[in-house]
């Protein structure tokens, strides 16, 4: 799909610059060594990319074990799954393992041939997710089974990359889209720039970028964006900056590949020959493709009271339940028998 820029977009307003405050301790950075076992950087030449992965493997290292493969949305990275990642190793006790990374221009995944890593379309940030899967776990026949995890855009990624993955022979037991539906979705990009202007161009310390989360609902789980929130800003390279951190990957700089993230979400999301579950934090009204393919059984949808749009950090235990429990009937269902949304 080609890229789409949207006029709509308008003249940003001046924003006014803000006072600096001592940094609050009570939003100050949590590490997320204890969320997860490992973090790697991963070099992927055919993408000319060093990955960060953020990893806890399986219990089971014979092949029998199961990994969530998890992609953030626009402008966050993989530490936004940091605490449901914790709460799904409990609960299977490890027999579950969690892969998050960070996309391109995101987080501290960086280039490693001078080229630039500007390209954010659909098809680039598939392929990426694709040749990542494919270094880590080069055989599929040895590799453990695939749970596909996407939030917002990368819930367009992990369904897109379902087929190329069951096409090399990985055993892949579902995937899971949380909080995205292309009919809102779309609907909603005109509005994008109110969005945008509410947002500061940085921040004094990265305190007050995780205080600014919190305070505006954008994350509503404090501990979560202490973990999260310090790897989405990054210092700001300008000379005699005024705002000493500014955002890692700017959405507004995002807004060409907007319309190709989400168009053909459903169509893609249906026909994905594995077990489909879609997470919503409110009870979206579904597009038509997705209200016939709900009606025909064709997937299942749970709804999560009480969160944002950021609802695997809003509220982790319940997400790694439902994800858990979507994991259980579908691993483990026998050899013949149509796996719940395979039809």
């Amino acid at each position: 799909m080609g890229h789409v820029r949207f006029t709509s977009l308008g003249t940003r307003p001046r924003t006014r610059l803000r006072a600096p405050q001592p940094p609050n301790p009570d939003f100050a950075p949590i590490s997320a060594a204890s969320y997860f076992q490992q973090a790697l950087q991963v070099v992927v030449s055919s993408r000319g990319l060093d990955f960060r992965i953020y990893y806890t493997p399986p219990a089971f290292s014979d092949g029998n074990g199961t990994v969530m493969i998890c992609h953030h949305g626009a402008g966050y990275s993989g530490l936004t799954f940091a605490c449901f990642a914790k709460e799904v190793g409990e609960m299977t006790k490890g027999e579950c393992g969690i892969l998050a990374l960070d996309a391109r221009r995101h987080g501290k995944t960086t280039t490693t041939s001078g080229q630039t890593d500007n390209d954010l379309s659909i098809e680039v940030l598939v392929n990426d997710f694709y040749e990542i899967i494919r270094t880590v776990f080069p055989d599929p026949i040895t590799a453990p089974s695939l749970i596909l995890v996407g939030h917002s855009m990368g819930g367009s990624v992990v369904t897109r990359t379902c087929p190329k993955l069951l096409e090399q022979k990985y055993r892949i037991t579902g995937v899971a889209v949380l909080d995205v539906v292309e009919g809102s979705a779309i609907e909603a990009l005109p509005f994008m720039n109110n969005l945008l202007n509410a947002r500061p161009d940085g921040f004094n310390n990265v305190e007050e970028a995780v205080q600014w989360h919190v305070t505006t609902k954008t994350i509503h789980n404090s501990h979560s964006a202490r973990i999260s929130v310090p790897s989405i800003i990054v210092a700001n390279p300008s000379p005699n900056a005024v705002l000493p951190y500014i955002w890692r990957t700017p959405l507004r700089s995002t807004a060409p590949y907007w319309l190709s993230w989400f168009k053909g979400l459903s169509s893609t999301f249906l026909q994905a020959r594995t077990a489909r579950i879609l997470v919503l934090a409110g009870a979206d009204r579904l597009d038509n493709e997705l209200m016939i393919g709900q009606m025909q059984g064709k997937f299942q949808m749970v709804v999560v009271p009480g969160v944002g749009h950021m609802l695997q950090e809003d509220d982790p235990k319940r997400l790694a339940e439902i994800m858990v429990e979507f994991w259980r009937r579908n691993e483990r269902v026998v050899i013949g028998v149509k796996k719940v949304g395979d039809l």
